[in-house]
């Protein structure tokens, strides 16, 4: 598929952050990614999600939500990876420039958080329930999104890995709190990270159809 790619600059809350664009020709849909703790725009397993969502004719944008400075500051502390709100505003301010900016036209958003990206990922979707139609959590801690998660409307796949016992845990328990379309799905045989033979293309495909099937559609008001 005819993909095209290019690096921007996205303005959020007070900051400037990098950002890679891939583009389908006709994309069905965008899908705004959120990554782990400690991990950045570059993470080898996003990168490859979000390849086989451009197969499916959906767009991403894989994103560093922090500055240098701020990457330079948590490498040292890891003070900020893990501070939901500040990670949870600029993915909504990202929303915005999305829909204000339409590098994608007028495609659909959905978010797609890794680990701790996850509980970033449900935060912003609470914020932005007009704009958020879908999210898919990879090994995700959707515990740490607290009380944002009986305001989320978009439809939710939780994807863990079934050796990753104390985060299938949380997960069950977040399912529980969400009050909308809600699924969890056990990858048999993976751990957290998805490594294992397999384990990620299955992440790709059932985020690909989730997304297809939900972007596709308003969330019920």
């Amino acid at each position: 598929m005819d993909v095209r790619s290019s690096e921007v600059t996205i303005p959020a809350e007070a900051v400037e952050l990098t950002a890679d664009l891939l583009v389908p020709a006709e994309p069905t849909g965008v899908v705004l990614f959120a990554h782990g703790s400690g991990s950045s725009r570059h993470s080898p397993r996003n990168v490859a999600v979000a390849h086989a969502l451009n197969e499916r004719a959906l767009g991403t944008v894989l994103v560093d939500l922090l500055t240098a400075t701020e990457d330079q500051l948590d490498a040292r502390t890891a003070e900020l990876r893990f501070d939901i709100g500040l990670l949870a505003g600029r993915l909504a301010a990202i929303v915005d420039w999305l829909a204000t900016e339409r590098p994608f036209g007028a495609a659909p958003i959905g978010l797609f958080g890794a680990s701790t990206g996850a509980a970033a990922a449900l935060v912003a979707a609470a914020a932005r329930p007009d704009l958020v139609r879908a999210v898919v959590s990879r090994g995700g801690r959707p515990d740490l999104a607290g009380p944002a998660l009986d305001q989320v409307r978009a439809p939710a796949l939780l994807l863990v890995g079934g050796l990753d016992e104390q985060v299938i845990a949380l997960n069950e328990q977040a399912r529980a709190a969400l009050p909308g379309t809600v699924e969890l799905r056990i990858v048999p045989g993976a751990t957290h990270l998805f490594e294992e033979p397999g384990a990620l293309e299955q992440v790709a495909d059932a985020a690909a159809g989730w997304f297809t099937t939900h972007l596709r559609h308003p969330i019920p008001s």
